[in-house]
């Protein structure tokens, strides 16, 4: 007999970025004959980004549900224009004008956990009165925006407290880097704190994206914590050299605090000192990219190298993936991002392609890419990253810059999906 799971997900196609990948990799990969699926969306919802690629990934046989929401961007638009998208982007720029920081005090004070709490109502409301819900065996909420969570606990806290309800956690809630940028007042944090712990500890189980946020987690519950990562869902690349020039690509969204000043200065003093470096240098960015780090580049000399691409689909996002000599993973400078493992770099693995990464000290990232032998892991004070080009430049040059050669094969989609079955089936 089928078990019947509903997910409830603010991100799913046409939405673009890697918030949409993961229950959208799940869902394609989890057994028809085993499960009876049912995923609640946002209808007519304002995402940061699409890519309409994306609607053609959603597997057939499965139940999909809109409700519809309000969205709190979408009138603040009209007030304060492109500084609202901005944020909505992740864009909170080191030092932010007024318009800016009155936005951010509002979003972080007048909608608790985020800017679609309103939603939730509507899908509780929506889930008990649907018959198939009434006879559920698993609800699967997933977040950010957390908000999404609250459904959970609405619905675990109501006369539907028999459903196994999954919270599954993609980034952390109360750490997660852009709290500090909120301006929260003491009463908003503290309303967050109670509300993660509500979550945490009325939710049956606990998935997470990182061993780090499992340690963290821990802390504050007693439920069982799995770790699942994010992962990649296509054909691994062969590790041969891509024909062109010596490419050096960031693929996503590069926020102003992400930063990596200590490599624009290490390129720009290569090239300077190697005429054929600076012949073959490319620095290709794909997706949003802060104009601070645009200007950092430009200040560092950079500018006749660099190819700013803007946001693409995830198809041609993993086409210049291939295409790259090394690609580039950067995380914010944060203590608190350590926990942080973008879904990108699993696609990195996927595409074979060297690696470098900067963040910050002890990035369960670090693990990852020694693991795997992928890539190299710097923090931003950039020691021996300079070293680090340098010798791939030489193995351009030979044609023997290859990536990683590991069993990666833990990391595709359906072997998470078969982690999250013993889950299911436990």
């Amino acid at each position: 007999m089928k078990e019947t799971l509903f997910i409830v997900s603010y991100y799913w196609p046409p939405a673009g970025g890697p918030g949409v990948q993961r229950w959208l990799k799940f869902v394609t990969h989890l057994p028809k004959e085993d499960f009876d699926i049912h995923v609640i969306i946002p209808e007519n919802p304002d995402y940061p980004s699409t890519d309409d690629s994306l609607m053609a990934e959603i597997p057939s046989g499965i139940s999909v549900t809109k409700v519809a929401i309000k969205e709190p961007t979408r009138f603040l638009k009209k007030l304060f224009g492109s500084k609202t998208k901005q944020l909505q982007r992740g864009f909170i720029e080191k030092k932010p004008g007024f318009i800016e920081r009155i936005l951010l005090w509002i979003r972080g004070n007048f909608f608790i956990p985020d800017a679609r709490v309103s939603w939730v109502n509507k899908v509780v409301k929506e889930l008990k009165d649907d018959s198939a819900f009434a006879k559920a065996d698993f609800l699967i909420t997933t977040g950010p925006p957390h908000s999404v969570h609250l459904i959970g606990l609405w619905l675990k806290q109501s006369s539907h407290s028999t459903v196994k309800w999954i919270a599954d956690f993609r980034d952390p809630w109360t750490t997660i880097g852009y709290h500090k940028s909120l301006k929260l007042t003491k009463s908003s944090t503290a309303e967050h704190v109670r509300l993660e712990q509500q979550v945490l500890t009325k939710a049956d189980q606990i998935l997470v994206t990182s061993p780090a946020t499992k340690e963290e987690f821990a802390k504050k519950t007693e439920k069982p914590i799995a770790v699942i990562t994010n992962g990649f869902d296509l054909e691994t690349n062969d590790t041969l050299q891509p024909n062109g020039k010596f490419t050096i690509s960031h693929i996503g969204t590069l926020l102003a605090d992400r930063d990596p000043k200590t490599l624009w200065i290490a390129l720009r003093d290569i090239a300077k000192n190697n005429p054929g470096f600076a012949a073959d240098l490319e620095l290709q960015l794909a997706g949003n990219v802060s104009d601070n780090v645009l200007q950092s580049i430009k200040d560092a000399g950079l500018k006749n190298y660099l190819q700013n691409l803007g946001y693409v689909s995830h198809v041609k996002a993993l086409e210049l993936m291939y295409a790259s000599q090394i690609l580039l993973l950067i995380e914010i400078n944060d203590r608190d991002t350590r926990v942080i493992i973008p879904g990108k770099l699993f696609e990195y693995l996927a595409s074979r392609r060297p690696i470098i990464a900067i963040g910050p000290a002890d990035s369960d990232i670090e693990k990852i890419l020694e693991d795997t032998n992928a890539g190299t892991y710097f923090t931003y004070d950039g020691h021996s990253l300079k070293a680090q080009i340098l010798k791939s430049y030489i193995l351009f040059k030979e044609g023997k810059l290859i990536g990683n050669l590991s069993d990666i094969s833990n990391f595709h989609r359906k072997q998470l999906t078969q982690q999250l079955m013993k889950i299911l089936q436990n």
